[in-house]
């Protein structure tokens, strides 16, 4: 009975000595958005000092009732924090480069809390062409590229219809996304390209009948660009064949003038 007595003597002695944090909560916002992060504090009370601190570095606080705002030097922040009368701090205009923790701490009371704030890039439209480099285009189907360029944290994905056939992600690298697709020339299914992250995403839906037909002329099936790069190299070609035709005349002729200097004909 005895060794019970203390052994709830000493959980109640390490209860009442050990703090114990609020969980570290998690906020997400679109790149450019305003974001507000809590204090948890319903009032800020006379004489309460509120500091707020991205990571190591104090960049607000609240003393006498006035806001102050620091890590000024870099211009992190330069204009773009506000304080209300609870101490919850808002950034505006937020950029990818806020992301990371941060903390909140009151002098009066043992008020603590850690919020982790992920700044996602606007994400892009995906961009769907037909592939034609792909080996396994055939004369009944169609090879689909939707793509993507300087991305991260985000998932590319074909869907047919709702349903999803295909995907690829990154998670830190700000890399290009490919994802390639095979369909029948004849599928009038609905088909789209998907690019999302968490918090946001971005749909590309095609036609078929656009970038899927049968064609004789390479323009049209391989697409504009290829078309014009094959019309470049072929007229450079030809031109590289007139140069080096006219250089061989030239030569040929300025050899012809020699051997007569060289070796006049007798006159009568």
């Amino acid at each position: 009975m005895f060794d019970m007595l203390i052994f709830f003597w000493l959980f109640s002695w390490s209860l009442t000595g050990v703090f114990v944090a609020d969980a570290v909560k998690s906020e997400s916002v679109t790149e450019g958005e305003s974001v507000s992060l809590n204090s948890s504090l319903t009032q800020i009370q006379t004489h309460e000092d509120i500091e707020w601190k991205f990571g190591d570095i104090l960049i607000a606080t609240v003393m006498n009732n006035k806001s102050v705002f620091y890590d000024i030097d870099d211009e992190r922040f330069r204009d773009r924090l506000k304080l209300d009368q609870t101490g919850s701090l808002t950034i505006i205009n937020s950029r990818t480069t806020d992301s990371g923790l941060y903390t909140v701490s009151s002098s009066s009371r043992d008020t603590i809390n850690t919020i982790n704030l992920t700044v996602y890039a606007r994400l892009p439209v995906p961009v769907i062409s037909r592939d034609c480099s792909s080996s396994s285009s055939s004369s009944s189907s169609c090879s689909l590229v939707c793509s993507a360029v300087n991305v991260s944290h985000v998932t590319l994905s074909w869907f047919k219809g709702n349903s999803s056939l295909s995907s690829i992600s990154v998670s830190d690298l700000s890399i290009s996304l490919s994802l390639p697709l095979e369909v029948e020339y004849q599928d009038r299914n609905t088909y789209s390209c998907v690019i999302n992250n968490p918090i946001s995403h971005q749909i590309k839906h095609f036609n078929i009948t656009e970038l899927c037909h049968t064609c004789a002329e390479s323009i049209h099936c391989c697409g504009f660009t290829e078309a014009v790069i094959r019309l470049a190299l072929s007229a450079l070609v030809g031109v590289a064949t007139v140069v080096v035709l006219v250089y061989d005349i030239r030569s040929r002729s300025l050899q012809q003038k020699k051997s007569v200097q060289k070796y006049p004909s007798n006159s009568d």
